[in-house]
């Protein structure tokens, strides 16, 4: 523990910043999931709904700085590869 004021709430406000983007990227992959088993199961429609919700459930943990905006990029582009897949 530290012994400096300043040191001692940076560790506080620290493990509140890791707690909410724990959070944060457990919804991104919750709702990656669910996108793919969507796709999996041959559900064009329900996997079509849920990609705009993983979309942009994805862009608001890039605006917020959890996940980089190319590493955002790429997990929506690889979500959408698989889609169009099930659509041809």
């Amino acid at each position: 523990m530290p012994n400096i004021k300043s040191s001692e709430r940076s560790v506080k406000t620290d493990a509140e910043r890791r707690a909410r983007n724990f959070a944060v990227r457990s919804t991104i992959k919750t709702v990656s999931r669910k996108v793919l088993e969507s796709v999996t199961a041959g559900n064009s429609d329900e996997a079509k709904a849920l990609m705009v919700k993983a979309s942009r459930t994805i862009d608001k943990a890039a605006a917020k700085g959890v996940v980089h905006k190319n590493s955002a990029a790429r997990k929506k582009s690889r979500l959408a590869l698989k889609l169009n897949a099930l659509a041809k």
